[in-house]
């Protein structure tokens, strides 16, 4: 049997529909479909003519054509975007037709003269976070017309494209001075120094008036929920709430409320039964960051809404954080501010080995030279002073400690308010003290202002823990592992919860916790303590000895009785690790 051979080429595709159709449409059916004609047949099919391209197909508002060249499409599609900015001159903003419009150079698959494949798919998806009058391009295509077209593109970095595997570094069209000021954003709002977020109005989707009122109240409990984070620059309800019933350009929100991401979504009633949608979106680009779907019944309208604001909080505010670390990631190193220094400190601080402390130490104390005032570096130093004890890092113990408690102090003094920072302070309050009670209480109130903080309670039950209390701990540590699922910091929590079971006797879920935080790193020590010791209670004598040998590799002076002495009462309060490490034979 001979197999069919499918025909392919390489060809620049061009994918172009109209911004807010469907709002255009509901506004005027027959001047909007009257109007494209016009525009379609007098400028954009003539232009994709004269620039030797092919309409391949039409949907409605969109269409793809295909070109032989990467330049020949890109100069189709300037073209057609500066004659609508000057036929939109006198046009009403809210009856403009505006196109979006992407280009992919690519292989592509014929059929039928059609054409198919991810060299289809990539400039679609392009098309889709190109702004209104504007041209996104790929950078397959950007390398092909550099220097051959008379207008410059911005690099936008890489961008993650719905259903396209790997993401794709892209590039935008920058707006022609000489187009017309309908094209031309106002000059947007300086970005604050930390990471920015608005909570736009969900939609209705069920006709229901009574869901207008549900969705209102969660939006404004999600925005008081990212407001109790000190490190988020929240944009207020009344702001937000402008937008409301109107059809958005989340490019342009960001622009208006200088923000640089924005929240948004949907709510949807069926039969008793409400469904959520809502994502997060990098406003300068477009791209989704996060998407989920929440479900429940209405017979507890307050607890459904509970539940929707803690899952939206606790999946946003860690995808912001990585966000802004690959942000900070990409910054040239010459033009850090403090706040990018911070951010890279973080970086090297999740590693978690002894080379990315002295490495985050050496970045946050920058940042301090450029601002004494910003707490979070302050509160980073500490924190990697604290690690270096924890784990054994350090030639002097006594100047460590010094230097982690001046460095918590200082953080403190510039905001005492602050759920995280107060947190971490009670933790290693319990860690290098003997005062419990003043651990106790600054964790205690760190949860209360900010009830969403993962961290906060995370720092509370290892808290905790080192206090004694390991059912308090567990209970802590669950509720911050809930809240965070996702979370960067996720196996310190997972280790904290090992050392709680092992306390309260539950071995076997200890090695559980033990084996997920190794799994997400595992070159971070104290998750070997852990499967050391419960492996030792359990009698598991081969795998006790196996996880001992990878911690001494990790730790090659490692001794029990050096362990023991690192904090002031852990040791009191944790007799059974420490027996079950001995049990493990590791040495003494």
């Amino acid at each position: 049997m001979t197999e069919e051979r499918v025909e392919r080429r390489l060809v620049a595709v061009l994918a172009a529909d109209v911004a807010g159709y469907s709002r255009l449409m509901g506004r005027d059916e027959e001047g909007t479909l009257a109007e494209l004609k016009r525009l379609r047949k007098t400028l954009v099919d003539p232009a994709i003519a004269t620039h030797r391209g092919r309409i391949v197909k039409t949907t409605g508002d969109g269409m793809l054509a295909e070109f032989a060249s990467a330049v020949d499409a890109v100069r189709c599609a300037v073209e057609v975007q500066r004659g609508m900015a000057d036929q939109n001159g006198s046009v009403a903003k809210d009856a403009r037709i505006e196109f979006r419009i992407g280009i992919h150079l690519g292989d592509v698959m014929i059929d039928d003269n059609d054409i198919f494949g991810d060299g289809v798919n990539i400039a679609a998806r392009l098309e889709g976070i190109a702004e209104p009058g504007g041209v996104c391009i790929s950078d397959d295509t950007h390398r092909q017309i550099r220097g051959k077209v008379d207008i410059a593109f911005d690099d936008i970095g890489s961008q993650t494209l719905k259903n396209i595997a790997e993401p794709m570094r892209a590039w935008r069209m920058q707006i022609d001075p000489g187009l017309s000021s309908t094209t031309r954003p106002a000059q947007p709002l300086a970005l604050p120094d930390k990471p920015s977020i608005a909570v736009l109005p969900f939609q209705n989707m069920s006709g229901d008036p009574e869901q207008e009122y549900f969705a209102d109240g969660m939006v404004e409990d999600i925005t008081t929920a990212l407001s109790h984070f000190k490190s988020l620059f929240v944009i207020a309800r009344n702001s937000s709430f402008t937008y409301k019933g109107r059809n958005v350009d989340v490019k342009q929100v960001g622009r208006d409320l200088g923000v640089r991401y924005v929240v948004e979504g949907s709510v949807r009633k069926a039969a008793g039964t409400v469904r959520i949608t809502g994502q997060l979106i990098d406003a300068a680009t477009g791209a989704h960051l996060w998407a989920d779907r929440f479900e429940g019944r209405l017979d507890d309208v307050f607890a459904l809404q509970d539940k929707i604001t803690e899952g939206v909080v606790s999946a946003i505010t860690p995808t912001i954080y990585k966000a802004e670390i690959d942000q900070a990631a990409r910054r040239r190193p010459a033009s850090l501010s403090a706040y990018d220094l911070y951010l890279r400190a973080q970086s090297h601080f999740l590693v978690m080995t002894r080379e990315g402390m002295a490495e985050a130490v050496q970045l946050a104390h920058r940042a301090l030279e450029l601002d004494p005032r910003y707490g979070l570096a302050a509160y980073v130093v500490g924190c990697c002073h604290m690690m270096n004890i924890a784990q054994g890092w350090v030639p002097d113990l006594k100047r460590e400690t010094e230097e982690a408690t001046r460095f918590f102090r200082w953080a403190l003094s510039i905001d005492e308010n602050d759920a995280d920072v107060l947190a971490t302070v009670g933790f290693a309050t319990s860690f290098l003290t003997d005062d419990f009670t003043t651990a106790a209480e600054m964790v205690d109130r760190a949860v209360t202002l900010n009830p969403n903080s993962a961290l906060a309670w995370n720092h509370r039950g290892q808290a905790y823990l080192l206090g004694g209390q390991c059912a308090e701990a567990v209970r802590s540590l669950e509720r911050g592992i809930r809240l965070s699922p996702l979370d960067p910091y996720l196996y310190m929590s997972l280790a904290g919860m090992g050392f709680a079971l092992i306390e309260l006797r539950r071995f076997d879920e200890a090695v559980v916790a033990g084996r997920k935080a190794q799994r997400q790193n595992p070159t971070f020590p104290t998750t070997y303590h852990c499967l050391a010791s419960a492996l030792g209670h359990l009698g598991r004598e081969a795998e006790a000895r196996e996880v001992a040998s990878r911690l001494l590799e990790l730790e090659p002076s490692f001794r029990i009785s050096e362990w023991v002495k690192r904090g002031a009462q852990w040791s009191r309060h944790n007799k059974l690790v420490i027996e079950g490490v001995r049990k493990a034979g590791l040495p003494e």
